[in-house]
């Protein structure tokens, strides 16, 4: 009988436009299987590349993500201001070189006027709606975050009450936010 290491889990990053602002929001908590490794983990970061502000939250192995945040980086110093631009040729570099195909990660990126999903599979989505969410408890941050768009709630307030309610439902996601608000 083989004792597969049971991965890392936990991680719920939601991003939300709204009222001419970006809020890229992160909860703390690493799984390891059925425990509970750190509570208090920083899952989303302002990086400031060539003088431009960007917010970014991550997914997957963290290892992975602080690699691809690197060359995120080096790509928008490469292309300042221009946030689609590189987070395309990131995705470029992550689809065909072989040592990034391995990495396990995701990104939330945004510079206050666009946001966007970096993946693996080299795919930069732009999302519907104005709302996206990644990890764990991503697909149930987003359904809270889109059911509240409507409302008089802010930026901020959409994406602490959906991470509040994946944080309920999501054994992998906790309450200890990391909020960045960018734009606006």
């Amino acid at each position: 009988m083989s004792e597969e290491f049971p991965g890392w889990h936990g991680t719920t990053i939601i991003g939300v436009k709204k009222g001419g602002k970006v809020v890229i929001a992160g909860d703390g908590q690493v799984s390891l299987g059925q425990t509970v490794i750190k509570g208090t983990a920083r899952k989303v970061r302002r990086i400031s590349p060539g003088g431009s502000d960007v917010v970014c939250g991550f997914a997957g192995s963290t290892a992975d993500a602080f690699t691809l945040l690197e060359r995120l980086e080096a790509k928008l110093e490469g292309t300042p201001g221009q946030l689609a631009r590189g987070c395309v040729e990131l995705a470029k570099d992550w689809r065909t070189d072989k040592y990034l195909q391995k990495l396990e990660a995701m990104l939330i990126v945004s510079d206050g006027e666009q946001m966007f999903v970096i993946t693996g599979a080299g795919d930069v989505l732009e999302p519907e709606h104005d709302v996206t969410a990644i990890g764990s408890g991503g697909n149930y941050a987003l359904a809270a975050a889109r059911g509240m768009m409507d409302t008089d709630l802010s930026a901020e307030e959409v994406a602490r009450k959906a991470m509040a309610i994946a944080a309920d439902i999501c054994v992998y996601t906790n309450g200890n936010l990391t909020v960045e608000t960018i734009g606006g």
